[in-house]
């Protein structure tokens, strides 16, 4: 929630905090503020699409931290939106903000704390990696954390300002002021110094009453309920206009009742009705601060999910099933936002206003989610939340099966068959099942994503940006250090049309990650912070849009490139014409003629794809040619493959154009 301008008001008092030594304790901790300041503190690119394996190490590192100092870590995230929705207002202004910074991030270079698409699943996977304890709630976190802190007697570290409110006896660490970085020891002993803060010594300092504190911030504002909004009188707002002026008015109060009717009796002129409304939305304020019983007790200890309690009537009924894998945050928390609301809110990316949205390639991947979370013939489509241009828009988004049998349901969907769900996810994707079985399990979804991405993405996308995302993959470590041997950074001005297709790249991975997920993953998840590093990729791009060669390509790494290159082009390059392609192609509009590629530049680009090697690197270099006669070879047993599947005349009349194929090959080497 967070009470506006209480952060502020606690810089100005530090001496309300108490230095002390974090040791052999629990630790509750707010993982979305965590996730948050960890990335956006350190430096770590944004505008790129993230630096996903430097922000794993940060994570791994404040873990050990916290470890060697006897620290129990157990980590807490929000999952879906409130279903009351009294946020709503709030969660659209704050979303067309981080739109429009997104823009302006885009065009003058700035980070503007725009969060990259796969960040949050690199925190879960991480964390699940090291073990550590964490829960995903089924809406937002506050009020769990809270509770479970109250029943551990141990402190919550978040930078969440509800948490001044919260009456917690192990008290609340902010992040900001936790110093992590800086573990210290003193004997035997390891610790990390930072600041502690306890309702009592707020209400001490400013001489108000403990039980006036909720009452204190129900009347300052915070995300569902603000008095400034409303007409009020001068006489309110001088009291109000900041809150060391309101504490100081709270001090003439023993008891909450009595502050709200004296505030609600300063508004002016105001019926009876509304006066009533706004000590009603008072009083529903304050008992936000309520802290109640924690239901993730049992989870963290025993394993046991909490039941669902849903705010209103879900679109369709939520199994029983789905409780467990989203507490363990291995299901996205926007499937009950899907299930309870019919929403989903899809992620804002560095993108230049005038680009359509990156996340709408990925559009028919989501689709099929919402027909497996809805079934087919739900009578409302999901309200998809995405930008156009610079506004906040929302489009009605009918779930589909395109391509794909409707043989699955959400009810029995724990107990389906593997070989069922696979089918669902390849479908999909539009990748046949045999070219995976070639490819290191790893690399399974990343390739079929890509796959997708080649053949969805609009424009098509430049063959160089899937180079380098090949050569990334290829071997990560080597092209980081062939990078850093050459003293390159990269500080030139954002490619807007490079980094739009990766946008859309990532938005297709995310999606197939998150299918996968709720299929049961018939596919292995790959390490995502593996998968990408913005600002190496676009590099390796620059460096070939610029004529530049990256140094020696080990021979190894080159055989892995060829193997993922054969996968992506198998199955994501268009069939070969027919005759009556041919005859399509004459009436088709100019851009629709742009988007058909040649054969002949398919395979000049192949070609291209596979110049990895520096002039005196011999070894390199015969591995590279062996590989474009490879997939040379491939590519007409391909053409072949694919032709015999048409009528007998078209046959008769392929015969003459195969010959044509091979003589345009044999011309390439």
């Amino acid at each position: 929630m967070g009470v506006h301008r209480l952060r502020s008001l606690m810089e100005n008092h530090p001496r309300i905090y108490r230095d002390i030594r974090l040791r052999n304790s629990r630790l509750v901790v707010d993982g979305l503020n965590l996730l948050y300041h960890l990335y956006f503190s350190s430096g770590l690119d944004q505008n790129h699409g993230g630096d996903y394996a430097a922000f794993e190490n940060m994570i791994e590192r404040f873990v050990s931290a916290l470890r060697v100092c006897g620290v129990s870590p157990y980590v807490v995230m929000d999952g879906g939106s409130d279903p009351s929705d009294r946020k709503l207002e709030t969660v659209n202004k704050r979303v067309t903000n981080r739109i429009q910074r997104a823009h302006r991030a885009a065009v003058s270079g700035q980070q503007l704390d725009i969060l990259p698409q796969l960040a949050k699943l690199v925190f879960k996977q991480t964390l699940a990696r090291l073990e550590v304890p964490l829960a995903q709630c089924y809406a937002e976190a506050d009020h769990e954390i809270a509770a479970l802190a109250a029943e551990w007697q141990c402190p919550v570290l978040s930078n969440d300002s509800d948490f001044y409110v919260f009456e917690l006896q192990g008290g609340f660490l902010p992040i900001s002021l936790f110093r992590w970085e800086e573990v210290k020891q003193t004997g035997s002993h390891q610790y990390i110094p930072c600041k502690r803060y306890n309702t009592s010594s707020f209400c001490i300092f400013f001489n108000i009453q403990p039980q006036l504190l909720p009452a204190f911030a129900a009347l300052a504002g915070n995300d569902y309920v603000d008095l400034r909004k409303t007409d009020s009188t001068r006489k309110w707002a001088q009291v109000a206009s900041d809150l060391e002026g309101l504490l100081h008015w709270l001090k003439g109060f023993q008891q909450p009742q009595d502050a709200f009717e004296a505030a609600v009796g300063m508004m002016g002129d105001m019926n009876q009705k509304k006066k009533g409304e706004l000590l009603q939305g008072l009083f529903v304020g304050m008992e936000d601060y309520k802290i109640h019983p924690s239901s993730l007790k049992k989870f963290f200890i025993h394993g046991i999910a909490p039941p669902f309690i849903p705010g209103k009537e879900e679109v369709v009924p939520i199994p029983d099933w789905i409780r467990l894998p989203l507490i363990q945050a291995k299901l996205s928390p926007n499937i009950l936002d899907v299930l309870v609301l019919g929403r989903m809110s899809l992620s804002t990316t560095v993108d230049h206003k005038d680009k359509p949205s990156a996340v709408l390639v990925s559009r028919p991947i989501r689709q099929v989610m919402y027909a497996l979370l809805l079934g087919i013939r739900c009578p409302r489509g999901v309200e998809e939340r995405d930008r156009v241009g610079l506004e906040l828009k929302v489009t009605s988004v009918q779930p589909a099966f395109r391509g794909v049998k409707p043989q699955l349901n959400l009810n029995s969907l724990h107990k389906a068959e593997s070989s069922q769900c696979l089918q669902v996810l390849l479908e999909t994707l539009g990748v046949p099942q045999d070219c995976l079985g070639r490819l290191p399990s790893d690399l399974r979804l990343q390739v079929a994503a890509t796959c997708y991405w080649l053949k969805k993405a609009t424009p098509p996308p430049d063959l160089r940006v899937l180079k380098a995302l090949l050569l990334w993959w290829s071997n990560e470590d080597s092209t980081r250090q062939r990078i850093a041997a050459q003293n390159q950074h990269y500080n030139h001005k954002l490619d807007m049309d490079v980094s739009h297709s990766l946008n859309q790249w990532q938005a297709c991975l995310k999606d197939s990650l998150r299918l996968n997920q709720l299929l049961g993953r018939p596919l292995p998840e790959p390490q995502t912070s593996r998968l990408y590093e913005g600002t190496i990729v676009h590099h390796i791009i620059w460096r070939m849009k610029s004529g530049l060669k990256l140094k020696k390509l080990d021979p190894p790494s080159v055989r892995r490139y060829r193997s993922l290159l054969a996968a992506t082009r198998r199955f994501s390059i268009p069939e070969p014409a027919t005759p009556s392609d041919t005859q399509q192609k004459a009436t088709a509009s100019p851009q629709q003629q742009k988007q058909q590629q040649p054969l002949t530049d398919l395979t000049t680009s192949l070609k291209q794809l596979f110049l990895l090697y520096d002039d005196d690197d011999e070894e390199v270099e015969t591995e590279a040619h062996s590989g474009i006669r490879g997939e040379r070879d491939a590519l007409l047993d391909d053409l072949v493959s694919v032709r015999t599947r048409y009528k007998t005349k078209e046959r008769n009349k392929h015969c003459n154009s195969t010959e044509l194929v091979h003589k345009q090959c044999k011309g390439i080497l």
